[in-house]
């Protein structure tokens, strides 16, 4: 087994993290699961083993609905981090059933596909507006000016948060996904405690106003679901689930959008077939998360053990599923390294699988499309005005800023 000094994959690496893509190949070369000691954690690049190991119930989100910390081999979270744990550890993406199955269920009820089809000429008016404001300043910064406030706007407007109180739910959700990348620091993690405090606070008066007057929003919508055992979110579930769906329900977004347009202009034939052809767009949309992936990892516990390949993976372990690598695997997808608007077949696995398959999958398309459209629409010659910069993450991978012009 090769040792981890001798892999090209190393998640803190910058030339890894500019091009990780070449690094799954001798993951995928190497076999079907490889030990990577760094993390403590098991590698799984290939899309047949990560989309059937999203599927099986041997592997859950959390261990804690079976094990106790010391029957499972594994430390307790320290205790100053308790408020960070408390919010994620009761959302529904890190639940197993019948927790998981519960929370879904009445979530479900108040996302539905008709509630999200109304919001559809929302996002595209919204769409328009934030582009004709890129255009009027003659380019800019497209992450800044389209990519970030745009699903911000769609899920707080869903949610219910007024517009005047939505300033501080991005660096909120920023300081919290920090927490999702492999080994966070201290400091990684102090931020995201102090940020779950404050929207955890925040939230909780928002519920409470919603109790007093119900609206047509998400918040009121949850505070009403229940089913036919009368089972109901509790407040600590109501506050995970918000914090879930705005984070979950942008972060992707944004760097789908960022990685989306610099994977287009980095392949002007590719650019210009979509400017002549606007059908491509949900195809383009497809690609833009297959090719450069916004989720690269997701994470696994082992409940019972598995086998991969004649390697037996024991209880108590974490796999690694590649999102990016399995994306990129040619056993499934024909030149994956070439950038392909008519790709007819694209079983990405972008947003995951089984029971985890993201709720929120048909928004996040909905939102790409309709800023996709816009900006071939208002601004044909838009065009890469500087070389970004990655942010120095892996987990999420997306860009520090997408400097355009408009012509």
């Amino acid at each position: 087994m090769a040792a981890a000094a001798d892999l090209a994959f190393d998640p803190w690496d910058p030339a890894f993290l500019a091009d990780p893509y070449p690094a799954y190949a001798e993951l995928r070369a190497l076999g079907r699961v490889i030990r990577y000691e760094p993390t403590d954690q098991w590698l799984v690049p290939h899309h047949a083993d990560v989309s059937a190991l999203l599927r099986d119930r041997r592997l859950g989100r959390t261990y804690q609905h079976r094990f106790t910390h010391d029957d499972f081999g594994r430390s307790a979270p320290p205790p100053e981090q308790e408020p960070f744990h408390t919010l994620n550890d009761h959302g529904m993406l890190d639940l197993e059933p019948p927790d998981h199955t519960r929370i879904r269920r009445l979530v479900s009820k108040a996302f539905t596909p008709r509630t999200v089809e109304r919001l559809a000429p929302y996002v595209r008016k919204l769409a328009d507006e934030l582009v004709a404001g890129l255009v009027r300043e003659g380019g800019g910064d497209l992450l800044a000016e389209v990519a970030e406030p745009l699903p911000v706007a769609v899920i707080a407007e869903m949610l219910g948060i007024p517009e005047g109180e939505r300033g501080q739910l991005r660096p909120w959700s920023a300081d919290i996904c920090g927490m999702y990348e492999l080994n966070p620091s201290k400091d990684t993690a102090a931020r995201a405690v102090r940020a779950s405090v404050e929207f955890s606070g925040f939230l909780r008066e928002l519920i409470a106003a919603r109790r007093r007057e119900p609206g047509e929003d998400l918040i009121s919508g949850l505070i009403a679901a229940h089913d036919e055992d009368d089972d109901r979110l509790t407040e600590q579930e109501m506050i995970s689930t918000a914090v879930l769906l705005l984070n979950a329900g942008h972060e992707a977004t944004v760097n789908a959008t960022g990685n989306g347009w610099f994977a287009l202009f980095r392949h002007p034939e590719q650019l210009a077939a979509l400017r002549a052809d606007h059908s491509l767009v949900p195809g383009a949309v497809e690609e833009s998360l297959r090719y450069d992936t916004p989720l690269q990892l997701f994470e696994r516990w082992v409940l019972d053990d598995i086998e991969i390949d004649g390697t037996t993976i024991p209880r108590g372990s974490e796999v690694a599923l590649l999102f990016g690598a399995a994306n990129h695997d040619p056993a499934v997808f024909a030149d994956p390294g070439r950038l392909d608007l008519t790709r007819a077949e694209n079983p990405h696995i972008s947003f995951s699988a089984g029971i985890h398959y993201c709720i929120g999958a048909p928004l996040a398309r909905i939102e790409l499309a309709a800023s996709t459209r816009a900006l071939l629409e208002q601004a044909p010659a838009l065009a890469l005005a500087a070389e970004p910069e990655r942010k120095p993450n892996f987990v999420m991978r997306g860009l520090e800023e997408l400097r355009v012009a408009v012509g």
